[in-house]
C-alpha cells in the first residue's frame, strides 16, 4: 500500500528566475549522473572566484529550481536539486556550500542539499540530522599583503 503525497512547488518565482533555473537544469541532471569525484572536480573548478551565498540566495535559488522541475521538487530529486541551486547561485556570481551526507538516525539514507551561512537551506530536517560527507564551499579568498 502506499500513502498518498503531494509535491508542493515554490509560487511566485519570477520569470526571469525560472528561465535562469531552466538554463542550470539540464547541467545539474547531467552533473547528477556523474561519480562523486567527477562531481566534486566540476563543482571545484565553478566555484573559484564567486562570494559566500547567503541563505536567502541560496533560498531563493532552490525555489525556483523546484519552481521548474517536478523532479527536483520530489523527494527524491535531492542530488539534481542542489546541484541546480548550485549553478543556479553561481550564474549570480555567489557559491553556496554543496553538500553531501548521510542521515543520522536509521534506516541509512543518503542526501544533498545546499548550506549558508552554516545552515541547510530549505530543508525540513534539524541542523544536525544529516551528517556531511562531501562539502564543496566557497573558494578562499587570497590573502593580500
Amino acid at each position: 500500500m502506499t500513502t498518498p503525497s503531494a509535491i508542493e512547488r515554490p509560487e511566485g518565482v519570477p520569470f526571469a528566475r525560472r528561465t535562469a533555473a531552466r538554463l542550470v537544469l539540464l547541467p545539474a541532471l547531467a552533473l547528477s549522473l556523474l561519480p562523486p569525484r567527477r562531481i566534486r572536480a566540476v563543482l571545484g573548478l565553478l566555484r573559484r572566484g564567486a562570494a559566500p551565498a547567503s541563505a536567502a540566495q541560496a533560498a531563493r535559488a532552490r525555489d525556483a529550481v523546484c519552481a521548474v522541475s517536478l523532479r527536483c521538487a520530489g523527494p527524491k530529486g535531492c542530488l539534481p536539486r542542489s546541484l541546480g541551486a548550485a549553478l543556479l547561485c553561481r550564474l549570480g556570481g555567489t557559491w553556496p556550500t554543496w553538500c553531501t551526507g548521510v542521515r543520522v538516525v536509521p534506516p541509512f539514507t543518503a542526501h544533498a542539499w545546499v548550506e549558508a551561512e552554516g545552515r541547510p537551506v530549505g530543508e525540513d530536517a534539524p541542523d544536525d540530522y544529516f551528517t556531511r560527507l562531501m562539502a564543496i564551499g566557497p573558494a578562499p579568498r587570497p590573502s593580500r599583503p
